[in-house]
């Protein structure tokens, strides 16, 4: 598990940059002189490479040792962040955090999958509650910092100092990770066979509106504190550390629970209860949302640990690049829900019914979800995954 722990710090500049600019949204808009809902489509930006660079490189790159691709993947992530630091206009921020995304989509593709390789089958499910816990951790301790900084010195100072966090991770990687066992080559058919894959589609499907629902509200979550509380630009900080706790909280404790009940399927259903339930809330509550957000938090974040489970279960030929896909709809669906949400604000919507619209969406996952544990499609557990060390 200490092999882990290295995927985990750069997993963790991941978090604190997908999420810290949520915060700093009317912070770059009145800098560059835009609207907040255009400002937010930076994060949309983001998460669209995202989505699609996982996928492409799981793809295309199959067979190639994993090692030098983190590297520089996290290599072209911190590049990104140090271009957004410096962008003079929106168009140039928003190509930057295209930058960013691809880096960070190839990063995080092949540092789950390489934690998977690098432990035990009986001890996968800690390995990836680990890499998760490093991105929710970068959210509940970078975000609310990376927002008191840009107080102070400007968003600008916020994003190098993620920029510095990226250097030290890539410091790191690349003096102390050790070899990751690349996957065998799969055909072209087979990489495309897990597209209708009956088993990976359903799964697929919930990440994808889970994200929908989780990640696309957080990034107007300012504006919906705002108009359902009253709660300003200056005290949103402890509802930031509140999710993100939740976050905490729900990755590091889900994997355990899966390698120790076996049920990640029923722990699934469960969870998107819990995140229908929180956003449904989340308005009533207004400025006394705590318990909401973090309960949404936990919910959000502990969702991906039994969904990475189950995909890394199908046969060795299909488990990563399954994975990958799962990783691609889980920012897909965050660049959608934060790319609807910005729409909708747009049309007039009041920000405050946001939460309800994604309760909606999220209540749709667990409809999926249980449509498809009805239909008996869960993924057949696999024989041993293809990179996990051998006795």
């Amino acid at each position: 598990m200490r092999k882990v722990w290295l995927l985990m710090v750069g997993a963790f500049t991941l978090g604190l940059d997908a999420y810290v600019m949520a915060g700093l949204l009317p912070v770059v808009a009145g800098d560059l002189g835009t609207t907040v809902s255009l400002a937010g489509q930076m994060v949309t930006v983001f998460t669209l490479a995202y989505a699609v660079s996982a996928p492409l490189v799981a793809g295309v790159l199959t067979g190639v040792r994993p090692r030098a691709l983190i590297i520089g993947a996290l290599g072209v992530f911190t590049l990104g962040n140090a271009l957004t630091a410096l962008a003079p206009g929106l168009a140039v921020l928003l190509l930057s955090r295209a930058v960013a995304g691809v880096g960070a989509g190839v990063y995080s593709a092949l540092s789950t999958a390489a934690a998977a390789a690098l432990v035990p089958e009986e001890r996968r499910g800690r390995a990836l509650a680990l890499v998760m816990g490093g991105m929710s951790s970068g959210t509940v301790l970078g975000v609310p910092l990376g927002v008191l900084l840009a107080e102070h010195a400007g968003w600008r100072a916020t994003m190098w100092g993620v920029t510095g966090l990226g250097a030290l991770a890539l410091a790191g990687l690349a003096l102390l990770l050790p070899a990751v066992p690349a996957d065998p080559p799969v055909p072209v058919r087979e990489r495309l066979a897990a597209l209708t894959d009956r088993g990976v589609v359903p799964v697929v499907g919930v990440s994808f509106l889970a994200a929908v629902a989780s990640l696309g509200l957080y990034t107007y979550l300012a504006p919906v504190l705002d108009s359902a509380g009253g709660v300003g630009d200056a005290d949103v900080a402890p509802y930031l550390w509140a999710w993100g706790v939740g976050g905490v909280l729900g990755s590091v404790l889900a994997g355990p629970l899966v390698d120790r009940t076996g049920k990640a399927v029923t722990l699934v259903g469960g969870v998107l209860v819990a995140l229908v339930v929180a956003e449904g809330a989340l308005p009533l509550l207004g400025a006394a949302a705590f318990p909401a957000l973090v309960v949404w938090g936990a919910a959000g974040w502990a969702l991906q640990v039994p969904q990475q489970h189950r995909l890394l279960a199908l046969r060795a030929e299909r488990g990563t690049v399954a994975l990958a896909l799962n990783n691609s709809a889980l920012y897909l669906g965050s660049a959608v829900g934060s790319g609807a949400a910005g729409l909708a604000l747009s049309a007039g919507l009041a920000p405050r019914q946001l939460p309800w619209a994604a309760a909606v969406v999220a209540a749709a996952g667990l409809v999926l979800h249980l449509a498809g544990r009805a239909a008996g499609r869960e993924p057949v557990r696999a024989q041993g995954y293809a990179g996990a060390p051998r006795a």
